[in-house]
């Protein structure tokens, strides 16, 4: 079945960096756009990013845009999140997910199937 595991989230100081890593199993990786999305306590997903099958087009919300870089290794079944710049308003759980749209990624459209149990973004100082 479809296994997604997040990893690489943590404590950082505001301004910081950290890179999220995302395992894939279970579904052939390279024939899917992936999306990440948060979380806070208390508050719905809100989507970050997304990436085509290829890698070849992404996309990001307005607050992750010039701070954050989605990328994927096909070969390694791999999603990653670069994040820098990182604010206290970026703490939240961070989830990788498959996007429902098969391989293609939309502007406004981020609906996901599976994703996987989140990893913990902390900024504080």
């Amino acid at each position: 079945q479809v296994h997604l595991v997040e990893s690489g989230g943590g404590l950082v100081q505001p301004g910081g960096s950290l890179r999220l890593s995302c395992a894939a199993s279970g579904f052939i990786f390279s024939m899917y756009a992936m999306e990440w999305v948060r979380q806070v306590p208390g508050k719905g997903l809100e989507w970050v990013s997304d990436i085509n099958s290829s890698g070849g087009a992404t996309g990001y919300a307005p607050f992750a845009k010039g701070r954050f870089t989605i990328s994927r290794d096909n070969a390694k079944n791999t999603l990653y999140l670069d994040m820098n710049s990182l604010e206290p308003a970026d703490t939240a759980v961070y989830y990788c997910g498959r996007s429902a749209l098969g391989s293609d990624i939309h502007p406004r459209i981020h609906n996901i199937d599976y994703k996987g149990q989140g990893t913990q973004v902390t900024v504080s100082s």
